[in-house]
């Protein structure tokens, strides 16, 4: 996959691939080692091990900025806290925190993970074909609200690229890299989202901020 590297990078930014033939030709690219591997070509810096240790580090201030939200989005996001208060599975706090950030910037997290039931197989094929960006998560029937996922996979354009994942917040890491891996822009409606993680978690183009995402970062600095 190195000796690969511009091969690939010229097809992606020159030609803008349909997903679905992009990886029959480079299956290899779409494992989880590789799509680090990629992110890490491009940007030089490592996407996993920065992307939880930023999350990790600076969970609990964003969680603090985030339950000081009045209206509707508050109380939502009231009800993620209160629910990850109540868990020790460090992948669902993961998985609340970025939730919570997508509701704080006034956007909608069913709009990045959608959730089905193990049962609703015909129905949840039918949806995933129609997701043009985003993560799925399949829960089984009557889990409580802070279980993991049975399944955990990521969708572009329609087509399963990742699966078997087991966790949000790795598929939410590997759905980034992948965007930077084929030269995806963010989905409109999540576009604060991507460009809080971006800028503020993984420091990348870091000075170009917007109006959202330099009220947070201020407000977090005030929390330091």
């Amino acid at each position: 996959m190195d000796k690969t590297f511009a091969l690939r990078r010229h097809e992606v930014i020159q030609e803008s691939p349909v997903i679905a033939d992009f990886k029959t030709k480079w299956p290899a690219l779409f494992r989880t080692k590789e799509v680090s591997t990629e992110f890490e070509r491009i940007t030089t810096d490592p996407l996993l091990s920065r992307f939880f240790s930023k999350l990790d580090l600076h969970a609990a201030k964003l969680l603090k900025v985030f339950t000081k939200r009045g209206g509707v989005q508050g109380r939502k996001i009231m009800q993620l806290v209160t629910a990850t208060t109540q868990s020790d599975n460090v992948e669902m706090k993961r998985e609340s925190v970025l939730r919570a950030l997508c509701l704080y910037l006034n956007e909608d997290p069913d709009d990045l993970i959608h959730e089905y039931m193990v049962s609703d197989v015909a129905a949840n094929r039918q949806e995933i074909e129609e997701t043009v960006l985003g993560i799925y998560a399949t829960r089984a029937q009557g889990a409580e609200a802070m279980t993991l996922p049975v399944d955990v996979g990521v969708v572009i354009e329609g087509v399963v690229v990742l699966e078997d994942l087991g966790s949000v917040s790795l598929a939410f890491a590997l759905l980034f890299g992948l965007i930077y891996a084929l030269n995806l822009s963010y989905p409109p409606k999540l576009r604060y989202t991507f460009e809080v993680v971006q800028k503020l978690l993984l420091d990348l183009d870091a000075n170009n901020l917007s109006r959202k995402a330099q009220a947070l970062k201020t407000k977090l600095f005030i929390e330091l």
